[in-house]
């Protein structure tokens, strides 16, 4: 007779509800002004990283240029997006946002409202919105969300 091992399947919960913050920056500073404002306030490092690129309609490739910190000693990771390349958008809908700035907090233990707060604070910015992944709907969101 055969030795027949047997296999346990093991099911993981995932939680993927409110595991990303996204919020939209207005700002007309360059990126790397953007980045360095955002490692003093939020004292993170944010380095520029490759950036995102799509193809468009046209079939023209896009670039987005993308600032990260993931060397925190939590789970977080810290990224800042720009939303513009020449006169396109990563994100149409968001034609006013210049940036968008994703905290990945798998705890949960950001305060929304006290990050816009600090996200106001800093000179550069002229205007801050949460971004509700769940009720916005732009097919290249998956872009950020990686």
């Amino acid at each position: 007779m055969k030795n027949v091992q047997k296999v346990t399947r093991i099911k993981l919960k995932i939680n993927q509800k409110d595991e990303f913050i996204l919020f939209g920056i207005v700002s007309s500073e360059p990126d790397y002004k953007l980045s360095l404002s955002l490692n003093k306030k939020f004292r993170i490092s944010l380095k520029n990283i490759s950036p995102v690129k799509l193809t468009d309609d046209t079939g023209s490739e896009l670039t987005f240029s993308r600032f990260s910190d993931s060397t925190g000693s939590t789970d977080m990771v810290f990224n800042l997006v720009s939303n513009r390349s020449g006169k396109n958008f990563l994100l149409k809908k968001l034609k006013n946002v210049d940036y968008i700035f994703q905290i990945h907090d798998p705890e949960n233990t950001n305060n929304i409202n006290q990050i816009t707060a600090s996200l106001r604070e800093i000179e550069f910015v002229s205007a801050v919105f949460n971004i509700d992944i769940n009720t916005f709907k732009d097919k290249n969101l998956l872009y950020l969300i990686q």
